[in-house]
């Protein structure tokens, strides 16, 4: 009995290991691809100085204890909403789901929501976009908050990677850009060291 209960626990660590290690990949891949995203002429926000000066994002550094497995409660009968914008415009969301975490001794709540422009869009059916502030905004991040993308969960779990969180375009320019303001209930009472910095460039 104790050999099989050595081996499993080998086998748990051993899967445990791997999927750090997928994480970890997964959360490079997005850095990556985010500086490439920037570094293009095509689909970059960056203009004159700033794009000819940049060459990748600051990151904190990776850290999965801020990769958390949320408890997952999909909202019935959402209601269309239109969530103000950067620019002082609206942007027509939905509710449709809340998820459950605890983070750094705290038991937390977070809403993500749907696009109605997005959804009429087959490559973004499934596409969740959750807007967020925390204690790290205005000094090492964006003031207006953070943005992470994420797809429709199969049952009542769904993974939050804050490693893979962004500034929206209106934080290198609000000139040709109307970002989503964060909402009230999506701000955090903590710090998430995690995701892209905000280097002092854009800070005017």
């Amino acid at each position: 009995m104790k050999k099989i209960f050595l081996l499993f626990l080998m086998l748990s660590l051993g899967l445990h290991a791997q999927n750090d290690r997928d994480a970890v990949a997964a959360v490079k891949k997005f850095q990556n691809d985010l500086n490439a995203e920037y570094l293009n002429p095509k689909e970059t926000p960056l203009r004159g100085d700033n794009l000819k000066k940049f060459r990748k994002h600051p990151f904190f550094p990776i850290d999965l204890k801020y990769r958390v497995t949320a408890r997952w409660t999909k909202t019935q009968n959402p209601v269309p909403f239109e969530l103000p914008t950067s620019s002082g415009k609206f942007k027509k969301y939905q509710e449709y789901g809340k998820a459950t975490f605890d983070l750094d001794g705290q038991h937390l709540t977070l809403i993500l929501y749907q696009s109605l422009d997005l959804m009429k869009m087959e490559k973004y059916r499934d596409y969740l976009f959750l807007p967020f502030r925390d204690l790290t905004n205005e000094k090492e991040t964006y003031g207006g908050g953070k943005y992470m993308d994420l797809k429709i969960p199969a049952g009542n779990e769904i993974i939050l990677d804050f490693n893979q969180s962004y500034q929206p375009f209106c934080a290198y320019n609000a000139l040709d850009y109307n970002c989503p303001i964060v909402p009230e209930e999506n701000r955090l009472p903590i710090r998430i060291e995690a995701g892209v910095m905000y280097e002092d460039v854009y800070h005017h």
